[in-house]
């Protein structure tokens, strides 16, 4: 019998508080967040291993889907400096586990995701563990939902290889868009800022991390 709030807590202290995150709240959210809760059946056992873990195979030409390991995540959640006053918009919320530690931190978080089956999966495991400041859609995740929108952040839960100015149209004066831009161990995490209706943005620290699909740029002509 697998003790998950001991290998919870060994997690934190092992993989997240040794790569330099001290944010409190993201610590606690890490902490009271049962991650086995929403990875799928056959990896329950190895939910705090220190690797993403599959969580939906490739189909329907899609690649296949994994939640992101805890270091990575905890660093870019600790970047988004998410406050309990937040709006946020999830891109790619997979199987709802960053969406409930994204819960715990801000006001309210609405949850985008291009698979219906880990959308509607995420949804259930949200609703059935009480996160009531969630709202989970289904739908392509290059287009955010603006019918929520202007959002204090957008959390982009994997790596893209160009952050559309669909997305950024969506944040509020001031707002942010926290996200890995590239792909393998060049990506760099990235910090978005809207002012006066024009993007600048910061690059933090080098995360190769899983792509999400949709964000790959158009094919140009070579003449």
């Amino acid at each position: 019998m697998i003790d998950f709030e001991a290998a919870r807590a060994k997690m934190v202290d092992s993989q997240v508080r040794t790569t330099d995150v001290t944010s409190h709240s993201v610590l606690n959210a890490l902490l009271s967040v049962p991650r086995e809760d929403f990875v799928p059946p056959a990896v329950k056992s190895l939910a705090y291993i220190d690797e993403d873990l599959q969580i939906a195979p490739a189909r329907d030409g899609k690649p296949p889907r994994y939640l992101m390991e805890s270091s990575p995540l905890a660093k870019l959640l600790q970047l988004a400096a998410i406050t309990k006053n937040d709006s946020v918009l999830e891109i790619g919320s997979g199987c709802g586990y960053t969406t409930a530690l994204l819960s715990r931190l801000a006001h309210a978080v609405v949850a985008v995701e291009c698979d219906s089956a880990l959308a509607d999966q995420a949804g259930a495991t949200l609703a059935r563990s009480g996160y009531g400041n969630v709202t989970q859609v289904t739908g392509p995740l290059e287009a955010g939902y603006p019918a929520e929108g202007p959002y204090d952040l957008i959390f982009v839960n994997g790596a893209v290889e160009e952050v559309p100015e669909t997305l950024l149209s969506q944040l509020r004066e001031g707002g942010r868009l926290v996200a890995v831009v590239g792909y393998g161990p060049a990506a760099q995490a990235r910090v978005f800022v809207r002012n006066e209706g024009q993007q600048s943005q910061a690059s933090h620290f080098n995360a190769a991390i899983k792509p999400l699909p949709g964000f790959r740029k158009a094919a140009a002509f070579v003449f």
